[in-house]
């Protein structure tokens, strides 16, 4: 028997909201390992929580994947294949510092 089906919607309940962010945040984490690990690719995850702490996982060296992330998008910026968010902005103020 399958599980239910959930409604994703925000949990209203602030101690069940802190329980589901944890074991989700978790699986996040262990998700991006193993594909990390399974196909050899290099794998940056970063979440803030509601209180802005923050949360990362990085297969190798942080700072390396995000300058390699900045890197990559300046180079499509430059040929035009997509624009470049503000978040990307911030991103690459803190790989270069």
């Amino acid at each position: 028997m399958g599980r239910k089906k959930i409604q994703i919607t925000r949990i209203m309940d602030e101690r069940n909201r802190q329980v589901t962010f944890t074991k989700r945040k978790f699986g996040l984490m262990k998700k991006a390992y193993e594909l990390s690990v399974l196909c050899d690719c290099e794998i940056a995850l970063i979440i803030f929580n509601s209180t802005n702490k923050l949360f990362q996982y990085a297969s190798t060296d942080m700072d390396k994947v995000l300058l390699k992330y900045t890197e990559y998008n300046e180079q499509c910026v430059y040929s035009n294949c997509f624009l470049v968010s503000p978040a990307l902005c911030s991103i690459k103020e803190v790989a270069y510092h």
